[in-house]
């Protein structure tokens, strides 16, 4: 098993079961609630919440014990997220919030993905001479930042189906960036491994005081990210979109060799989206459509799999994970050549779903043997119009972001996939106003001409996956992870192992997952067994020298049978479910 116990979190179940409350940067009254941090399962009747961090998740669970609804608590933990994982995800993103609604038995999406500003242009990450500018490069400059959409997102989603104000919901984040946090290991892995960048920046002080990067246990006080949500919680979101903040903000982006307008700013709008719809062992599978890469390619790979019978395999063998690869292969090679923001191309997602497509694809994979020569396939001849495939293959998009879901008392369910990018995204922090800002136009292709290629006003190709699966009409599991490109494989095995294998959910997020784009190398987590690794190698794989995490998938299961609600989180970070019992 792919368990990273964590002493923090293993205090805090053993505290729960003494029945005491928990002393840590905020307290953490878990009477009448059942917590699991790190290694089990929560169990709740009347709500759960799972996130990477267990203060926002706490947060979340205040939100549902007073009585608010999932949204309600999703808007909660996004602000308290921005304050404990601020290298993760905040105001200076954006991200894709799948919201079941209950009543009207309904799936909605609010996609807050950042769009390029108006001054982008196709040739922007090219030099003069018509190279590419070292990705290592281009992800740290003002021109990498997105038009930011989460704060808008935030606000659209409370206003359709919140219950709470934004100005109470803002204040837990605002309590724990005024007193303080500890730094856990998360963060302090992720400053050490940034400190280049963020010691170029007004993060410096915060983050690499005197030019030592914080330490896990070190305080964290953000004061100025306190006051920054004290002024949207006055003004309201017009503070970001075209008030102080917003103009902070493109100061800053065009100081290190940017191009944003205010108007861009205010010009940003999110839309409210159908999910994708799969069909897949007896469920059916909502699921994230273009602008995200990873709705269809998640399908596209589970349906190359059942198509190969692979849930007849062995689940640490060799076989298994050699169909794991190839399938990832196909996909990813369709997502390259195919996947791009719908309002600017026509994306073939019915023909990548096609039975006839799907088993065309699968007939390519060799069971005793590597395909050297993936190749994208034509899905378009299984629509009505051919439209656009690129010759681009780039896999730059290796971002962290964040996952976490709820589930409420009245059955309604978040799944909600959050992002800056790249840890800390540019690792520039607005001076005055403490957050970070995105590098999500680095999920463009560097190289103009196909679907995925630099437009103003574009969405970037994404991977993020924010999943919801039915059973007979009735929600069954929420699902997602964050990772970049290593997304679309993390949300696709975990709905394998849970639902064609029949592990436990979290022996589902625990089993050692693979990653693989493209032939030869493939990236393992520690548990894929030698002998299994020693037969993909023979096979003609090649597995990168040392096992290295992949994703950090939180989930949610629900028995209607029992009226439970069950929550588990990856031990990758200090993920901690909290289910409500009364």
């Amino acid at each position: 098993m792919r368990l990273r116990k964590v002493c923090f979190a293993i205090g805090l179940s053993l505290l729960l079961v003494l029945g005491m409350t928990v002393e840590s940067p905020a307290k953490m009254k878990l009477h009448g609630q059942d917590l699991a941090a790190g290694d089990g399962i929560a169990t709740g009747k009347t709500g759960m919440v799972v996130t990477a961090h267990p203060l926002a998740s706490k947060v979340g669970a205040d939100v549902l014990r007073n009585g608010g609804n999932a949204v309600d608590a999703a808007v909660a933990i996004q602000f308290a997220l921005n304050v404990v994982e601020p290298m993760m995800s905040g105001i200076g993103g954006g991200g894709f919030m799948m919201v079941y609604d209950a009543d009207r038995s309904q799936v909605s999406i609010v996609d807050s993905r950042e769009r390029a500003p108006m001054a982008a242009h196709p040739r922007m990450f090219l030099d003069e001479n018509g190279k590419e500018i070292p990705f290592s490069v281009r992800a740290h400059e003002g021109y990498a930042v997105g038009v930011p959409g989460t704060l808008k997102g935030l606000d659209v989603a409370l206003n359709r189906w919140g219950t709470r104000p934004l100005e109470e919901l803002i204040d837990p984040a605002i309590r724990l960036a005024e007193k303080g946090v500890r730094v856990n290991r998360t963060l302090a892995r992720s400053i050490a491994e940034n400190q280049e960048w963020l010691s170029r920046t007004a993060a410096r002080d915060l983050f690499v005081p005197d030019g030592k990067p914080l330490q896990e246990g070190d305080w964290l006080v953000q004061r100025d990210l306190a006051r920054t949500f004290r002024l949207i919680k006055a003004r309201g979101i017009d503070a970001f979109y075209g008030g102080p903040i917003g103009k902070a903000l493109v100061k800053e982006v065009n100081k290190r060799n940017g191009a944003m307008e205010l108007s861009d700013l205010a010009r940003y709008e999110v839309t409210i989206d159908k999910p994708l719809w799969g069909s897949l062992n007896g469920v059916k599978v909502a699921i994230m459509p273009p602008p995200s890469s990873g709705g269809v390619a998640v399908l596209h790979i589970l349906k190359l799999l059942e198509r190969v019978d692979a849930k007849d395999v062995d689940l640490r063998s060799a076989e298994k994970y050699h169909l794991f690869t190839e399938a990832m292969h196909l996909a990813y090679a369709d997502r390259a050549a195919y996947l791009g923001d719908p309002e600017f191309v026509d994306v073939p997602i019915k023909g990548m779903l096609d039975s006839r497509y799907i088993a065309e694809r699968a007939a390519l994979i060799n069971r005793e043997q590597a395909n050297k020569d993936v190749k994208p396939g034509d899905p378009w001849k299984y629509e009505k119009e051919k439209g656009m495939r690129s010759d681009v293959w780039e896999d730059q998009e290796s971002g962290q972001t964040t996952h976490f879901t709820v589930a409420d008392r009245w059955g309604n369910l978040v799944s909600y996939t959050t992002t800056i990018e790249q840890e800390f995204g540019t690792g520039i922090m607005v001076p005055g106003y403490g957050f970070f800002l995105n590098n999500e136009l680095t999920d463009f292709d560097a190289k103009p001409g196909g679907p995925n290629e630099v437009r103003p006003n574009k969405r970037p190709r994404s991977s993020m996956t924010p999943t919801i699966i039915f059973r007979n009409g009735k929600p069954l599991m929420t699902v997602g992870s964050p990772g970049g490109a290593t997304i679309i494989a993390s949300v696709y095995q975990v709905i394998f192992n849970k639902l064609s294998k029949g592990l436990d959910l979290k022996q589902a997020i625990e089993e050692p997952r693979i990653y693989s784009s493209r032939y030869p190398t493939i990236r393992w987590e520690k548990g894929v067994p030698d002998q299994a690794r020693e037969a993909l190698t023979r096979m003609g794989h090649r597995f990168e020298s040392e096992p290295t995490e992949i994703g950090n998938v939180n989930a949610i299961w629900i028995d209607w049978g029992k009226k439970r609600y069950y929550g588990a989180g990856d031990s990758s970070r200090d993920s901690t479910a909290i289910g409500l019992n009364r």
